[in-house]
């Protein structure tokens, strides 16, 4: 057994190893447990930003996202990494894509809510793939004559855009500009 780390390097080591191993970002109350002592969360964050510094200009990069941090290939290298993926990403319907855009947005929102943005009714599966996705769930019921359930984004969908909270996501009129372009 590895005695319990006593230098800041020490420190640094093992948090690095949990991030490189955990298949899900670790929590800043996950790292505090790797030590038998704990650690404050602001010493753990020095010690985050000293290893983002440390990975700076190499091929993996420590980032921040809704449920913690973790490893992950700099932007440069992805295209090279999906070549090992012999699957193919799924692709999205527009309407799932609408709808999703429109939870992320306005959330919660209601089937009704996002059916007088779209125009069209809401098909139940656009509701289930997102679902499946673990991008969006059911948080309440709007208190209105038959509860309907309320859907919001969840940290699956911000962890999935690399995005620490919805503030991050850009401005709805710069996605408005760039549909605009694409259409013409």
């Amino acid at each position: 057994m590895q005695p319990e780390p006593n230098s800041i390097q020490s420190y640094k080591n093992v948090l690095e190893a949990a991030l490189l191993t955990s298949p899900e970002p670790l929590a800043l109350d996950d790292m505090a447990r790797l030590f038998s002592g704990g650690v404050a969360r602001a010493t753990l964050r020095m010690l985050l930003d000293e290893l983002r510094t440390d990975w700076a200009g190499r091929t993996l990069e420590l980032v921040q996202v809704a449920s913690g941090w973790r490893f992950q290939a700099r932007n440069e290298y992805k295209s090279y990494l999906a070549r090992l993926q012999p699957e193919k990403q799924q692709r999205y319907s527009r309407a799932t894509m609408e709808t999703l855009a429109i939870i992320a947005y306005r959330q919660p929102v209601t089937r009704g809510d996002i059916e007088n943005v779209r125009g069209v009714a809401v098909n139940p599966n656009v509701i289930r793939t997102l679902q499946e996705r673990g991008w969006i769930d059911v948080v309440g019921h709007r208190e209105t004559p038959g509860r309907p359930a309320l859907y919001a984004t969840t940290k699956t969908f911000l962890d999935d855009l690399n995005l620490r909270s919805l503030d991050e996501l850009p401005p709805m009129e710069q996605l408005v500009q760039q549909e605009t372009l694409l259409e013409s």
